[in-house]
């Protein structure tokens, strides 16, 4: 017999439990949070909860699977110092841009050139390989072009945050399969997302126009609420075996599941656009690994290596909070092998609010020292 209402919710914290009216896309995806999709990233409001809750203010905070940065870009608008660790150097690029300190002034500047450029006209050589293969040739050609930009330009970095958002959206997929497209879309298709007849994108001028502006917008709004004083360190590495500076006043953190996601697929484009190093076969809980004996094992090793490493940089009685779908209760014999004591387990509830994922989906967060 299903639970009633009372029952499931006797067992949920509602204070880390949101409902779309209390809050709508646009508070989750608020400032630099927006910069790039990114599958799998806890919500800012949730960080800014447990940080509150675990790390003092003005402590220093680890994340060893940063993703796209969440917990960074929280704790400096806390108020806390930050580090974040990550194997794929697409999730690296993209934490860098959040979190980097901006001249505000000259980075308008030379984002107001690159939009005159762009509306000027791009064209760039001609695609091959996976490039012709997922776009359009003008929207390949235009891509191309501005890639070819960036590099005469200060905030080379941002701008290929800003290609690589182009990119994705313009990409031959149908509108409502950006996350998971399996083969390119070249007749015109039924949209779900639309409710109508749509047509493959044929171009990306305008992707990257937009997004050139909305960049701007956001870094802009994040640095009115960014604390002062506090920085955030990115590094590109083996979360396994990183050596820390210093010591850290708690970890919040979301590992990633095993056979989920492969978060450089995730980021084909942008590998392939911006040659970025590839290290998917270091990558703990991929998706090519599947959810074998031996590849839950792997992860088990993996994922407790990590955090037997994190917890030997912090400061005593230091938390580690853990965001998990623990389905497979996995994570007792991680933190038995990292040497972690759970101290609390708490219970969310996450609207399946994103693409057309339906049904009732719960978070818990492990609270260990």
């Amino acid at each position: 017999m299903a639970p009633t209402q009372a029952a499931l919710y006797a067992e949920i914290d509602l204070d880390l439990s949101w409902s779309e009216r209390e809050l709508p896309e646009r508070e989750r995806t608020r400032h630099v949070h927006r910069l790039h999709p990114y599958l799998g990233k806890f919500i800012p409001q949730l960080v800014e909860a447990l940080l509150a809750r675990y790390v003092p203010a003005g402590g220093r905070v680890l994340d060893p699977f940063a993703g796209s940065g969440t917990t960074l870009v929280q704790s400096l608008e806390g108020g806390r110092d930050a580090v974040g660790v990550d194997i794929a150097a697409f999730n690296c690029l993209l934490m860098r841009v959040k979190t980097a300190e901006y001249d505000l002034f000259r980075l308008e500047t030379e984002i107001r050139d690159v939009v005159r450029r762009v509306e000027r006209g791009l064209a760039g050589p001609r695609a091959t390989g996976y490039a012709a293969e997922w776009y359009a040739p003008q929207a390949a050609s235009e891509l191309f072009a501005f890639r070819g930009l960036i590099d005469g330009y200060e905030h080379a970095d941002l701008l290929r945050i800003v290609l690589a958002r182009a990119a994705r959206s313009a990409r031959r997929t149908p509108h409502f399969d950006l996350d998971f497209p399996r083969t390119p879309q070249v007749e015109p298709y039924w949209c779900h997302k639309h409710k109508r007849i749509c047509r493959p994108i044929d171009r990306a001028e305008h992707f990257l126009r937009r997004y050139s502006l909305d960049t701007l917008a956001r870094i802009k709004t994040f640095a009115r609420v960014r604390a002062r004083g506090k920085g955030a360190d990115v590094f590109h590495a083996n979360a396994e075996e990183i050596g820390y500076r210093g010591r850290f006043d708690g970890v919040v953190t979301s590992p990633p599941y095993p056979g989920l996601i492969d978060y450089h697929e995730q980021h084909r484009y942008a590998y392939e656009l911006l040659g970025l190093d590839d290290r998917r076969d270091e990558e703990l809980g991929a998706a090519a690994g599947g959810t074998s004996a031996g590849a839950l094992s792997a992860y088990i090793e993996g994922v407790a290596a990590v955090l037997g490493r994190a917890r030997g940089a912090l400061r005593a009685r230091a938390p580690i909070v853990i965001v998990v779908n623990d389905r497979r209760n996995l994570y007792p014999q991680i933190l038995e092998r990292a040497g972690l004591r759970l101290e609390d387990r708490l219970r969310r509830h996450v609207n399946r609010r994103t693409g057309r994922r339906a049904g009732e989906y719960f978070e818990d967060i492990l609270v260990a020292r």
